[in-house]
């Protein structure tokens, strides 16, 4: 979770707020009759200084401001009136109680660091980082959360690479928050006990579906898209109610990657897998739905075909950098409206071979 800070410019802000208010009270005293005296103003520095500053230094305006009524009482004559002492008991009291609340921030403050530090850690153990090089497919990944105070959703992805086995899926589990985390854990968790062991892609989300069903609610299911990328020159597909994958050949041409529309997992079980040739060069984009569904202000949809070609060029995270930068462009204000889990991958045969027939 990313919980904002005040940093060091709201705290020079504060600072020079409450400095500030102390000469412009000094000057104001100055020019105002004897008969009127802005001493218990003075207490306002404090207060403005435990709002954002140290209780240290929220003791040093407290003490500051004691000293402007000393003075003040001084310049307007008023220390044989019992009405400048209350004044001075006024200001003693408001910086104590200044003090005591800064004290209390920054407990609340370290404390909310601490309780951040570990969600945030524990969302990054939820979603896994996916290898660079796995034999001969390259990979990069990236995930963008729509909310502010939050690292992950419910969307996944993942790899799994065993000895038979070579398998990535991109998912999307129905709603927010951290029902939707613990979800897409559980997916994840399903994906690698299923994408080791079955034979098929439709087995393994037969095997999921039965994992899930038990977690989900009547209206929870996730979507998903499992690629197969076993055989170094074949892809295969099936898909659980998820958008299509998206084939990028070297010369810049794309096209859907379309699957048979399988329901998603939670919901029914008639996985059916689909194969296309997988080239050396070839890459594909796996996404969610925050991608496929960004839109502008008139409400139109990014041309991830139209915008495809731009994968082509350049390594695969300079590739995926260029595509969310296009994707932030698109929406209002590069607010996204869901989140976005995408994955590209590259087909590496031919360099894998280089080495090989050079020796």
């Amino acid at each position: 979770m990313r919980t904002p800070r005040l940093g060091g410019d709201n705290a020079g802000t504060a600072a020079l707020l409450a400095i500030g208010w102390l000469l412009g009270m000094l000057a104001l005293d100055l020019v105002l009759p004897l008969a009127v005296a802005p001493d218990p103003l003075f207490a306002i520095a404090p207060l403005i200084a435990c709002s954002v500053l140290s209780p240290r230094v929220t003791a040093g305006f407290g003490v500051a401001a004691v000293l402007s009524l000393v003075w003040s009482g001084w310049w307007n004559r008023t220390w044989d009136s019992p009405q400048q002492w209350i004044r001075l008991l006024d200001v003693v009291l408001v910086s104590g109680a200044a003090v005591l609340l800064a004290i209390v921030r920054v407990h609340r403050e370290q404390r909310l660091t601490r309780v951040t530090a570990i969600a945030e850690a524990a969302q990054r153990v939820i979603l896994p980082t996916v290898p660079a090089t796995t034999g001969t497919v390259h990979a990069a990944s990236r995930y963008l959360s729509a909310a502010v105070d939050a690292v992950v959703g419910g969307d996944l992805y993942d790899c799994s690479v065993t000895q038979g086995f070579t398998r990535f899926i991109v998912g999307d589990v129905r709603g927010k928050g951290l029902d939707a985390v613990e979800q897409a854990a559980r997916v994840i968790r399903a994906f690698r006990q299923a994408a080791a062991t079955k034979a098929t892609l439709a087995d393994a989300v037969h095997d999921m579906n039965s994992y899930l069903t038990p977690f989900l609610g009547d209206e929870d299911f996730v979507t998903a898209l499992l690629v197969d990328l076993t055989r170094p020159e074949t892809i295969v597909l099936t898909s659980c109610g998820h958008p299509p994958a998206i084939l990028v050949r070297p010369d810049g041409s794309a096209t859907f990657l379309e699957a048979p529309a399988g329901l998603p997992l939670g919901v029914g079980d008639d996985a059916e897998e689909k194969s296309y040739p997988w080239a050396p060069g070839d890459r594909i984009l796996l996404y969610t739905d925050g991608l496929s569904e960004a839109r502008d202000a008139d409400a139109e949809f990014l041309p991830l075909l139209g915008i495809a070609p731009m994968l082509a060029t350049g390594n695969l995270e300079e590739a995926l950098d260029a595509l969310l930068a296009r994707a932030r462009a698109h929406v209002p204000n590069g607010a996204l409206g869901d989140d976005m889990a995408v994955l590209l991958l590259e087909n590496t045969m031919a360099q894998a071979k280089a080495p090989a027939a050079a020796s």
